[in-house]
């Protein structure tokens, strides 16, 4: 009864969405300090990914490039944003992300965008997936930098993805795959009973 009540939260909130609405942006000095940490592990945990060893592996329903290093993500162009990061726990905070406009990276591979999901796995076992609705959303983006840096281990180096339009546990780091798909992927913490849309 809890899945069926959650599957249909998930249908409302879809409906509800609006690809083309913006969430709230705010003026640098509004940036939380220090942005906070948080994972299903303690920060001594955090996994060390080699940047020169690094691979983002893209399958699926996709047509064109796989393999993508860290130097071919970096000389896509770049955007920036400073944006509210809401977590289901209760808190929330503000923090300046740059990288890649997720929608740009997709189409840029060759990704199939009619389909219905996207899956991101990462380093450290977390999985999680989006509608592709979402993927597309202007704000949604692949990140690389944060406050002008590169991304720190801690906040999911070497990217993470960013989506100012939903919850913080949609917002998965260290990715090192992403898939395209048809077939629902669920996630790390959607299969434990959260709701798998996750609008913020």
């Amino acid at each position: 009864m809890l899945r069926k009540m959650s599957s249909f939260n998930d249908s409302a909130q879809a409906l509800l969405f609006d690809p083309r609405e913006l969430a709230p942006v705010y003026p640098e000095s509004m940036i939380t300090r220090p942005f906070p940490f948080n994972a299903f592990y303690d920060i001594d945990q955090v996994p060390d990914v080699d940047a020169h060893a690094y691979q983002l592996d893209l399958s699926g329903l996709v047509k064109g490039k796989r393999i993508w290093t860290l130097d071919e993500l970096h000389a896509l162009p770049q955007q920036g944003q400073v944006t509210r990061h809401i977590c289901i726990e209760g808190w929330s905070a503000i923090g300046k992300w740059g990288g890649v406009r997720f929608s740009d990276f997709l189409l840029r591979a060759g990704a199939d965008t009619t389909a219905k999901y996207v899956a991101l796995h990462c380093a450290d076992n977390y999985w999680t997936s989006i509608d592709m609705p979402t993927a597309l959303h202007p704000q949604t983006l692949l990140t690389l930098t944060y406050d002008g840096d590169i991304l720190p281990a801690k906040y999911g180096f070497p990217m993470k993805l960013r989506v100012p339009t939903k919850l913080g546990y949609k917002n998965p780091k260290h990715i090192v795959a992403i898939s395209v798909t048809n077939e629902f992927p669920g996630g790390y913490w959607e299969n434990q009973g959260y709701n798998w849309f996750g609008g913020s």
